[in-house]
This record gives C-alpha cells, structure tokens and sequence, in this order.
C-alpha cells in the first residue's frame, strides 16, 4: 500500500493522496467474503441478542431475496425506518445485496419532513418494524415489516444482482436551504475506498469491538455498521436509549470491552459529564463539527488514541484525518484519505499558498454522483477540475474556509454561508427560515446560532408576527423540523434589521431576551420539588424564568443539558432516572411527578428515620446545594 503526496509547484499547497487498492467492488460482496472467512465470530450485538457472520449473512439474503420478488434492483431506492438494532442492519445488508440503494428515515423526524424525503425519493419499497408501522402507514407501495413470517420461506443462497462499483449504494438526505431536504447520492465505490482507507487509519482488526451510537440518517453511521463487517471485528450497538445516556453509554462500553467508538464532540461531552474516566485501549474517533480544545486536552489521557475527523456528506463520510496527540491554538483536519484531492482556493478559484485562508474544494474516489433530481443545486456545487486535464475530474465546493499549514496538513477556520454544524448534524439556516415563513402570519423571519450560557451553540429564530403566540409556533415548527433543528429561542421584532442593500444584517439580530421572547401563556411551577426543578432548568438554560409545561427540549434544551439535569436530579433528591424519562416527560410538572413517584415507592420500604429524611429533601429548600 502505498500513498503519495503530489505538488505541482513549490507554492502549490494542493495535496493528493493515492493507493493501490481497488474500489471495484460492492460494500456486501466484501462482507460475503469475510462471511466465508469466519463463518461462526460474532459480527453483531444488541443488547443481549448476538450473530454470527454466517447468521447475519444468512438473514440478509432472505431480505434481499424478498426486495428482488418485488422489484427491487440496481438503481432502485428502498426506504428505511428502523429503530437502530440487529434487523436494521441486515435489512441495510439486504437492500445492497438485491442491488438496490438504501435510503435511511429517522423515526423521530416529523411526518411532514419524512413525507419529504419519501416524494422526492420515490422508493419502491419501504422496510420498517410492528412498532413504527404507524409512521409509514401513508406509504403506498411495497412495505416489508421485519420479522414478518414471509421472510422465513425466501432463500438464505447470496442473492445475484447485477450491481455494480458505479451503482448507488445509498442517498442520505440533509438540511437544504430551500427548505427542503437534498439527496447526497453515494455510489459503491465511493463507499468501498472510504471503508478500506479507514481500515488502514485510524484503522481496525478483526478482534476490534466497535460500539454504534449514530442514527442511520447520519451518514457517519456508515463506518460504524459496514467498517467492522468488511474486516471480520465485532459492532455492538448501543440502542436509542443507550446512546442518548451517559451513565449507561459508559456501562456499555466497559460492558462490552470497546476498542473503538465513533461519535461527535456533544456525545464525548455527555460520556465525561456523566464522570467517565476513560478506557485503556480505546480507539476515540471524534467529528461532525469542529472539536473544542478543551475537549480535547480532556480525551487526550483517557483512550489510546484521539482522532479527529473531517468530511462532507457529498465526499462520502469523512474526507481527512488527523491524529490529535496533543493541543495548540487549533485542532487541524489533518491530511486526506485515500484517493482524495483537497485543494483550497480565492474566489477565482486560484489556488493559495501555505498560510492563506480560501475555500476548500475536494475530489477524488469519494465524490458524490450529485444530489438526487436536482441537477442546478449538483452542478452549482460539484463544478469541473481546473486542476485536472481530465473532463470527467470535479470537485466538491465545501464552503467551508480553511488553510494549509506549511507541512500541508489542513485547519478548519469557519464557513463562507449560512450553513451551521450542531451536535454533529448539518443545519442550513435557510431551511428554518423557511419554515418559520411558511407559518400563515408570519412576515418575516431570519435565524442565527449564538453562544449559550455554557459556550454552546444554540439556534436563535426571529420573527416579525404580529398576535403569534409562542405555543403555536413552536407546534408549528416541531410538525415540520427535526428536533435537532428547532431553534432554542424565538424571538419577536417589529421588524428585521436591513443592511444597506435590502438584505437581512445577521450581525444587527438581537441576543434573545426574555422581554422580547415570544410570549405564551405561562404556568408557574407549584412550590416544593417543581419549582426548584423549574429554577435549575433555567439557569442550566440560561433562561429569565421556566414554567410548569415548558418543554425541556423546546426552550434550549438537548442531551448533554439532559444529562446535567440527570445529575442534578441525582444529587438532590437521590433519584437516578433514565434519559427515557426526561424525554417522554419533558415538562417540570412531568418530571416532578416522575420522582415523586420514584420516592413515594422507596418510603413504601423505608424506615421512619428514612421517610422524614426524603420529605426533607422533596421540601422547599431542602437538598444539597
């Protein structure tokens, strides 16, 4: 194996890498050969189920078989709506082996934004589970409901498809800023020299264990289902529940003897806020927006090795590396992976010297074929090489502003539009601002992302509405965006402030204030246990005041918020409940009554001393503080 580094001039800072292996083949046909290989190692597990190789081939091909006997083949799209488990990775494994291309629904999404993906990607089948049937009843095609006993009498032989490395493998839709969400289309090969330039670095053996906590709409879940598969390790993964709570994410790594573990720079956070010590041995892989230095110098002593990843939806997962063995001014993106040519260039797309900061345009093996039925968006975004005589050579205009280092390793500086990165997820502000103006009495509406008490990013949505109150427009907005995307706060103007050629001056937009916030109705907290929950979500959320139904994830709130209130919870009221709890009860009147029921079931087995000291502590005042 061999990569090589290529400059056309002493000043040309464009860097290029190059390997000998071939991506002439599918992503399934690399597991089929591992199945072959270690027919009986276990490949995954999921809570307290596990597969072979041979048993999740086996499976796999049944599903597949299924898709075939209803049309699907290469080129055809086959939606997913999956809870993350064992079924839903052989029904991924499936759908490549029928030859078709997967297209992945997160279950929490609105209806309305999942109605989106499925009018634009016309799929010809969808795959789901009992429980979500509900949210794909609308769907009027073919639908395979796994576990369904027609599965059982399809043949368990690999499926022959004509699939091939150019085919699509998926289409991963994101934020747009139209308001509507795009198709990043991915074929096989991409795909394939993705997965073996990352089994090469940071890299992975056949006795890794890697533990996935990512949503299958995110397309770094990618390297987490198919990476192991290809190289004969072990995936376990960490259920909905699991993934979103630190104390039992860090069980479960202990649990499950990780080596590995993939997740964004929030759900590192969440892992140490939750007093995770580390794990010797650990391989911690970090991306999905830029990595806080300070998380950093905290990662750095508690895994073997940190490494920091960089990558567009449209190059395929992720397009750099750096390994992050100690802290400056800035974390670099490091170099590319294999196959890849990262350039960084002025407007005239002229290429910079070392030191001077332009866009960053990428090309290479991990290139996208474009975004799905959207030919201006893909040739306004993926534009011809001029770097390379060859015509069929293009590039990948990142938007992202970023600059050379003189030993040509790459920085990451911020974005040239009003694309953000939250939590990991790729958020077009443009997409919200359509959402808020799409409401019948909104005028105007504008977003930005400021920083929050604790140095978070939070989205800030402003309105120019006269008589809207808040409770309607946030109903509005959660019928119509991801969680992920809801704007913390909202604020109410008279009108937006203009710069001198007519357009929105983002700079001029307020901080949110709790005089010109949207104003609802609002239901003080009872005194006692629900009013000191409601005081700590509002200095938690930096907020004036948090009434008795005010949703925690509506007014600011997110996971690793959630785990701090978990702490607290714990703290005061010696209560430990599980992540599940905050989000079914999101409200301080919920949650109140979820610890006074906790409480009121131990006084059931306690003695009188006991009682009067858990009525001390569900008492105003009293508590540890």
């Amino acid at each position: 194996m061999s990569f090589a580094v290529k400059r056309e001039s002493p000043n040309d800072m464009s860097t290029a890498t190059r390997s000998g292996t071939t991506s002439q083949c599918c992503v399934h046909e690399l597991f089929e050969a591992q199945a072959e290989r270690t027919p009986d190692a276990v490949a995954l597990t999921c809570e307290k189920q596990s597969f072979s190789y041979a048993q999740l081939n086996l499976r796999a091909n049944q599903v597949a078989h299924w898709l075939q006997k209803h049309g699907v083949k290469p080129e055809r799209l086959v939606a997913l709506c999956l809870e993350r488990s064992l079924d839903s990775v052989i029904a991924l494994l499936g759908i490549l082996k029928a030859g078709g291309a997967y297209v992945p629904l997160d279950p929490a999404f609105p209806r309305r934004r999942l109605a989106q993906i499925l009018e634009d990607s016309q799929p010809e089948v969808m795959i789901t589970q009992p429980a979500l049937q509900q949210v794909v009843s609308s769907f009027s095609k073919h639908i395979l409901v796994m576990g369904t006993p027609a599965l059982s009498s399809m043949s368990r032989e690999n499926p022959c498809s004509e699939v091939q490395s150019h085919n699509l493998a998926y289409v991963i839709f994101t934020s747009g800023s139209t308001g509507r969400p795009k198709g990043v289309q991915i074929e096989h090969r991409s795909l394939v020299n993705f997965l073996q330039s990352m089994r090469r670095e940071p890299g992975l053996a056949a006795n890794d264990i890697l533990v996935a906590v990512t949503t299958f709409s995110f397309d770094i879940a990618g390297l987490e289902i198919f990476l192991p598969l290809i190289a004969g390790a072990r995936t376990v993964i960490a259920s909905h529940d699991i993934a979103l709570d630190g104390r039992a994410l860090c069980q479960l790594l202990q649990d499950s003897n990780a080596t590995m573990m993939q997740a964004t720079p929030i759900t590192w956070r969440i892992l140490l806020e939750s007093g995770w010590q580390g794990r010797e041995g650990l391989k911690v892989l970090c991306g999905g927006e830029a990595m806080p230095l300070e998380l950093a110098r905290e990662m750095i002593p508690r895994c073997s090795t940190l490494w920091n990843l960089y990558g567009p939806t449209e190059t395929t997962i992720w397009s750099t590396v750096s390994r992050v063995s100690s802290v400056e001014n800035r974390i670099p993106i490091g170099r590319p992976i294999a196959n890849t040519q990262v350039y960084i260039v002025d407007d005239q797309l002229r290429q910079l010297p070392a030191g001077a900061t332009g866009e960053l345009l990428i090309g290479g093996e991990g290139l996208a074929r474009g975004y799905l039925n959207q030919p201006e968006l893909t040739a306004e975004r993926f534009i011809p090489n001029p770097f390379n005589p060859d015509p069929a050579s293009r590039l990948y205009r990142t938007g992202d502003r970023c600059r050379f280092r003189r030993d040509g390793v790459i920085e990451y500086l911020g974005r040239n539009d009003n694309q953000v990165k939250i939590r990991g997820y790729r958020i077009e502000l443009g997409d919200i601002e359509a959402a808020l103006q799409s409401h019948p009495r909104v005028k105007q509406a504008a977003a930005k992302v400021v920083e929050g008490p604790r140095r978070e990013k939070i989205i800030v949505g402003y309105v120019v509405a006269p008589g809207v109150e808040t409770h309607e427009l946030r109903t509005y907005l959660a019928e119509r965006l991801p969680g992920y995307m809801l704007p913390s706060s909202l604020v109410k103007l008279a009108e937006l402030p203009l710069t001198p050629n007519r357009k929105v001056d983002r700079n001029a937009l307020p901080m949110p204030q709790g005089a010109n916030t949207l104003a609802g109705e609002h239901l003080s907290p009872r005194e006692g246990l629900e009013k000191r929950l409601a005081e700590f979500v509002a200095v938690l959320l930096g907020l004036e005041r948090v009434g008795a139904n005010d949703n925690f994830f509506l007014i600011g709130g997110n996971s690793l918020f959630c785990t701090q209130l978990n702490a607290r919870i714990l703290n005061d009221f010696g209560v430990e409940l599980p992540m599940r709890c905050v989000v079914e009860s999101p409200t301080t009147a919920q949650l109140a009554q979820q610890i006074e029921s906790i409480m009121a079931a131990r006084i059931c087995s306690m003695t009188f001393d006991e009682v009067q000291h858990a009525l001390e502590l569900a008492s105003p005042g009293g508590g540890k503080k």
